[in-house]
């Protein structure tokens, strides 16, 4: 309790708040400039466990301002340097680590395992993904970006609030916004907006203050400029995002043979499913077969523990189907009811 002293006497706080922390479980996606010092100052409060994923190695050119890495560290795992780096701060932390990248296939089992998810990320596609999966998980997205002196930075999905779709609507024709690779950042700003960031998280774990959440928060770094924009919240978007609810959901295989049954599996993965109205289409594949079907068509999405097959219903409701159900826990739910349909 000594190291956490200086906090736990400030009486929003104290002992229960401390506590609060301690139990805690908060995602960071992407250990670049943001999550460098979300990391840091999440681990120096006492929260108890971290999850951080990312793909990418240390650069040199990371280095200007990703406080976290040194020039020895070029070459290596940014999860597994900042890992060790932050537990040398503080031993007591729970880091998890996941040394790739964030994806359709893996988003929904990472981030089942978290109460809040913290989007350090440049890419968009990543970052509509993250929204997507934080809202049909219940749990609130910190944002933040950065460009050239400016940063912005919101929470979404926090307490039915406005989710990052209501603020940046996704177009078929959405041009890339440039990263920090093409227009260049001023090292010291992702620090910034990094703290800013943590403080979210820390307001949200203890119930302090007010949170952004609706709020989208501008700062230009040349005249230290702040500028709050109103978020409104988007309902016919995000009906199509809402979190699968009881109607989705199928406990049951024999009471669907008359719908058609996608197995989203890959190929390699056991066990099979033996049945005739069911068709092997992995979830990378899922795009291009759903063209040939019509959208009244009865659809029941099967993967082998359910999460990659929820997500999926998500989009397929997203696309316009209208009858989209998947197989709650997935195949393992299924190996002694159906014994004779899997092999």
């Amino acid at each position: 309790m000594k190291r956490y002293e200086r906090q736990i006497i400030l009486p929003e706080i104290g002992v229960l708040g401390q506590q609060k922390l301690t139990e805690a479980k908060v995602l960071i996606i992407g250990m670049g400039g943001l999550g460098c010092p979300i990391l840091q100052n999440l681990v120096a409060a006492g929260v108890g466990k971290i999850g951080i994923i990312d793909g990418d190695v240390v650069e040199e050119t990371n280095l200007n301002r990703q406080f976290l890495y040194a020039l020895h560290d070029v070459g290596r795992s940014k999860v597994a340097v900042s890992a060790e780096v932050v537990l040398k701060q503080n031993p007591e932390a729970a880091i998890v680590q996941y040394s790739e990248y964030f994806t359709k296939d893996n988003c929904l089992d990472i981030i089942s395992d978290y109460q809040i998810v913290v989007d350090c990320t440049d890419s968009i596609p990543t970052r509509y993904l993250i929204n997507d999966a934080a809202v049909i998980k219940g749990i609130p997205m910190i944002y933040a970006s950065i460009h050239k002196f400016e940063g912005q930075l919101s929470v979404f999905n926090y307490q039915n609030g406005p989710t990052y779709r209501c603020l940046f609507p996704e177009s078929e024709t959405l041009e890339a916004i440039p990263n920090c690779n093409d227009a260049g950042v001023l090292g010291v700003l992702p620090s910034l907006l990094g703290t800013m960031q943590a403080n979210e998280v820390l307001k949200i774990i203890l119930g302090l203050g007010d949170v952004l959440s609706g709020i989208l928060m501008l700062y230009n770094s040349l005249d230290n400029s702040f500028q709050s924009i109103e978020i409104q919240k988007n309902e016919k978007i995000n009906n199509k995002y809402k979190p699968i609810n009881k109607s989705t959901i199928v406990t049951d295989l024999n009471v669907v043979k008359h719908s058609l049954i996608i197995d989203i599996r890959e190929a390699y993965e056991e066990p099979k499913l033996n049945l005739e109205n069911c068709k092997n289409i992995p979830l990378s594949q899922l795009d291009n077969f759903i063209k040939e079907v019509g959208l009244d068509q009865e659809i029941v999405l099967v993967c082998q523990h359910g999460n990659r097959s929820e997500l999926a219903v998500d989009y397929l409701i997203k696309k316009g189907f209208k009858k989209v159900s998947h197989l709650q826990n997935g195949i393992e739910s299924q190996k002694r009811a159906y014994s004779n349909d899997i092999r």
